[in-house]
């Protein structure tokens, strides 16, 4: 393995880092919602008003993919750009050589009375990234749920049926409905990535300074993503429950009545619906998600991979 003091041999694929990131963030969001969908999908109907039986069960389990397939992409790859982006600028640049516990020397960016600063910088970015992410993701989880809970048969027949009720109700209303949850969507994963990035930030930093390399490899940064996701998939279960209930209403709902609503049915036990699955599904999600992100940057950008 070359050193990182030594001259670099590897050539980036893809010169911009803003390129970088769009392209590893849409392979990385593609390949964890179409290798995961099956838990997503069992989820959601464990999380329905309906229940788990008469939303599916354990059958269609594919239900809605076509429309995580179209959106997993632009989504992602919004969010890298901009968490990226933002991560660039505000981030301190000062390089300084480092030793790690085995006293070998490594490139260090940033100083150590500056932590405090880069995780702020961090949640920020990351915050920015969740709310650009949710322009795409946000219309395509109201079409993929609606079909994973059996509402419709397809992600199309789903799509159809609210852009058909433009008809009866104006594009407004399908507006509306296309971006029904879009509050509390954004309320449960602006939490989320405050928790998950910068605690996924400040494991690849002991991780880099326990082996004094650059970077962390694709697998690194998969197992380290999977342990920060897992924590943010715990605390943020809720807020996950609630946007959900919110988005298979018949009729749209404010979020403090369908709060209410819950309570008074369900209990706050409720709240806890579908969390084995959604930690299961967010850790393994945060290990593909993150790792592959980490591998593709990596080798566009001429890291060697460890």
């Amino acid at each position: 393995m070359q050193h990182v003091l030594e001259p670099q041999n590897g050539r980036a694929w893809v010169e911009s880092p803003y390129l970088r990131s769009l392209i590893a963030g849409g392979l990385a969001g593609t390949t964890v919602d179409l290798t995961l969908f099956p838990l997503d999908t069992l989820k959601t109907r464990l999380q329905s008003t309906a229940g788990f039986t008469s939303s599916g069960g354990f059958t269609g389990i594919y239900r809605g993919v076509g429309s995580a397939l179209i959106g997993s992409a632009p989504g992602a790859a919004l969010f890298f750009i901009t968490y990226d982006t933002l991560k660039r600028h505000l981030t301190p640049t000062t390089v300084t050589i480092a030793r790690n516990v085995e006293g070998k020397a490594y490139v260090e960016t940033g100083h150590g009375d500056k932590r405090g600063r880069e995780a702020g910088v961090h949640m920020l970015a990351a915050s920015a990234g969740e709310v650009a992410a949710c322009a795409v993701r946000v219309p395509t989880e109201v079409v993929k749920q609606r079909a994973q809970a059996s509402q419709h048969p397809s992600s199309l027949s789903s799509l159809t049926y609210i852009l058909n009720q433009r008809h009866t109700h104006g594009f407004v209303h399908v507006w509306r409905e296309l971006y029904r949850g879009w509050s509390i969507t954004i309320i449960r994963e602006v939490p989320f990535t405050v928790i998950q990035f910068p605690l996924w930030e400040a494991l690849k930093r002991w991780r880099i300074h326990q082996t004094g390399r650059k970077e962390v490899s694709g697998l690194e940064g998969g197992l380290l993503g999977s342990v920060a996701g897992a924590v943010a998939a715990g605390i943020t279960t809720p807020l996950d429950v609630l946007k959900t209930r919110m988005m298979l209403a018949k009729e749209k709902q404010p979020m403090f009545t369908m709060l209410r609503d819950i309570l008074r049915q369900s209990g706050p036990r409720a709240f806890f619906a579908g969390i084995g699955p959604r930690i299961g599904w967010i850790s393994a999600g945060g290990a593909i998600f993150l790792g592959s992100y980490q591998w593709a940057s990596n080798v566009l950008g001429g890291v060697e991979e460890a």
